[in-house]
């Protein structure tokens, strides 16, 4: 396998209520190279994300935004009608509050990756992914914003001057039109290590992965992302970084490159 291939490898972190709850936060970042923080929203708030602010510190991992629908009670997985102004100013509040406290921490933003609905919806309206993209500009015109890979967001993105990772995922399934699965679905949720690392590795090295109806996704993914919440999270991101590594690909943050 070439060794001019390389992805990073990023988890969504923080997704806590309570400081106590740690989660694998802390196992997980000795292995993925980029975190996305919970910035209130959905869940985390001002304690847990400096806790996991300072952890990505001492693990040295890239640290990014994680802006979401004001939807703890569901998430930040339910749908909601919020226009493209509120979603602008909602997602530069979260941005701004995660660096403040990342900076405390001798780090700071470097990404912006929407959760949930809000990312979902980013895929398939342009308004909403335009209010993301300014929402990240208006911060700072050296972030990268993380888009789901072949969606209509990567044109918004670019076209608004920032820097684009195109995301796929190594631990949930795709339809055919290259949106994710229900979580409803039993397919949806990819659990075995073995799997998720054989996807990763297809996703690097081919670009594609097989979708639940059997066809076949052309992705380009700058970033590969194993969901922090995913039941042995820890397990399957250390599977996934040693099967692309012993596949020849280099596993580094976009955010060096």
């Amino acid at each position: 396998m070439a060794s001019s291939v390389s992805v990073d490898l990023n988890a969504d972190v923080g997704e806590r209520f309570d400081s106590w709850q740690a989660g694998d936060d802390d196992a997980i970042m000795r292995i993925v190279t980029t975190v996305h923080i919970a910035c209130g929203f959905h869940s985390g708030g001002p304690t847990v994300m400096a806790e996991t602010a300072a952890a990505a510190v001492r693990f040295g991992v890239a640290i990014g935004a994680h802006p979401s629908y004001p939807d703890r009670e569901g998430f930040g997985r339910r749908p909601m009608e919020i226009n493209p102004r509120q979603i602008r100013d909602d997602v530069l509040y979260q941005i701004a509050a995660l660096d403040g406290i990342a900076r405390r921490a001798g780090g700071r933003v470097r990404s912006v990756k929407a959760h949930g609905a809000l990312y979902l919806r980013m895929a398939v309206d342009s308004d909403c992914a335009g209010a993301v993209a300014l929402a990240t500009r208006d911060f700072s015109d050296d972030l990268w914003l993380v888009v789901p890979a072949g969606s209509l967001a990567v044109g918004v993105a670019r076209s608004s001057g920032l820097e684009v990772a195109q995301e796929a995922f190594c631990d949930r399934g795709y339809l055919a039109d290259g949106a994710l699965s229900s979580r409803g679905d039993e397919s949806a949720v990819i659990t075995d290590p073995d799997e998720a690392a054989r996807r990763a590795v297809r996703l690097a090295c081919e670009g594609e992965v097989d979708t639940i109806e059997g066809d076949t996704l052309q992705l380009a993914p700058a970033t590969l992302c194993v969901h922090g919440d995913t039941p042995g999270a820890a397990s399957l991101a250390r599977t996934v970084r040693t099967a692309l590594e012993g596949a020849g690909v280099t596993v580094g943050s976009f955010v060096n490159r």
